[in-house]
């Protein structure tokens, strides 16, 4: 990497970005990492980032809403400040080792990698985030902390970790965004563009991604969102409804009561639906064997665990694993166990 000067810092000289945009990539986490810039620019009046498009080796690329957009190769990206990596899905298939070794290549001349969404995923495929804390998308953070165990591998919504930079997916990439512009260009200009989303930057890197609204369900009361964080935190190993409610300071008819009064259901019956969705991802999107998914999502035996996924699925495990081959996101690459889990980061 390119020692000085970091891309977060005060910096007047327009920042050159390139693009490096993956079959398939999730259309809104790609304008995440384009809209700020040119937002930007516009309401500064002046020209302060620069960005192009590539592909492996150039040519239209087909995002997942339908359209494609046209890419120059990337060997052409030699003069970039920056790359940025967005990807979606089918992420095993498009990292050959060619692109493999080309990013690898490309590193040293650059002040900054980003890996945006799927993007994370070619980083560490490429070595690149070896001794480096890193995130990615909430749905592939198990399978790629065992993975990859030399990666500090983190639930953070964003993370900068020196010339390593990875989001966890769209809505993350625009914080990224805002912080960047407001690193190198002010406070002022950052909420001028978060305004022109109607967006409200209020999301610190280091807040835990959420598979459920947390946030939003503590609107309506703040044990709801305690009560859910907790069970998002205890997926392996749940406890009890009592014991959650015990943790809130609440009888457990108090916090059925907020459950079924704001949200239509037990938290008994939520927190099942948590843990199945969370099974039902790791069926479709890692090569874990289906013993060790139940085993994961606080299954205590194979047979109460098929029982409870054809209930609420209407078809079997294998079944919907055998189904969704070919359409699998970043891990749809060969599982590697890992030598030691990686512990989670606290999170509240």
């Amino acid at each position: 990497m390119k020692p000085e000067p970091p891309v977060f810092a005060p910096g007047p000289e327009p920042l050159s970005v390139a693009i490096l945009v993956m079959a398939d990539t999730n259309a809104l986490s790609l304008a995440a990492s384009v809209d700020p810039m040119r937002a930007a620019n516009r309401r500064a009046g002046r020209t302060l980032f620069t960005w192009a498009y590539h592909s492996a080796d150039g040519g239209p690329v087909p995002l997942t809403a339908g359209f494609e957009i046209a890419t120059e190769p990337l060997t052409d990206a030699t003069r970039a400040d920056v790359l940025m990596i967005v990807a979606g899905f089918r992420l095993a298939e498009q990292a050959t080792p060619p692109l493999l070794a080309r990013l690898r290549r490309l590193a040293p001349r650059l002040r900054a990698m980003v890996g945006i969404d799927g993007g994370p995923w070619f980083l560490a495929l490429a070595g690149l985030l070896d001794g480096h804390a890193a995130t990615v998308h909430w749905e592939d953070l198990e399978s790629f902390a065992d993975r990859f165990p030399a990666i500090d591998v983190r639930r953070d919504r964003y993370v900068v970790s020196g010339p390593m930079v990875t989001t966890g997916g769209a809505a993350p990439c625009l914080d990224m965004m805002l912080e960047l512009i407001r690193a190198r260009h002010g406070a002022e200009l950052a909420l001028r563009v978060a305004g022109a989303f109607v967006y409200d930057p209020l999301h610190a890197a280091a807040v835990p991604q959420q598979a459920v609204s947390a946030a939003r369900l503590a609107r309506f009361h703040p044990a709801l969102g305690r009560a859910v964080q907790l069970m998002e935190d205890a997926i392996e190993d749940p406890p009890a409804v009592a014991a959650i409610a015990q943790r809130l300071g609440l009888s457990q008819r108090r916090l059925e009561m907020l459950f079924a009064d704001r949200i239509g259901v037990s938290p008994g019956r939520f927190f099942l639906d948590l843990r199945l969705d969370e099974a039902r991802r790791m069926v479709t999107d890692s090569a874990l064997p289906l013993q060790d998914v139940a085993l994961r999502t606080g299954f205590s035996g194979q047979a109460a665990f098929a029982r409870a996924f054809r209930s609420r699925f209407g078809t079997t495990a294998s079944a919907l694993r055998h189904a969704s081959r070919g359409l699998n996101r970043a891990s749809d690459a060969p599982y590697a166990p890992p030598r030691s889990r990686p512990a989670r980061r606290p999170t509240g």
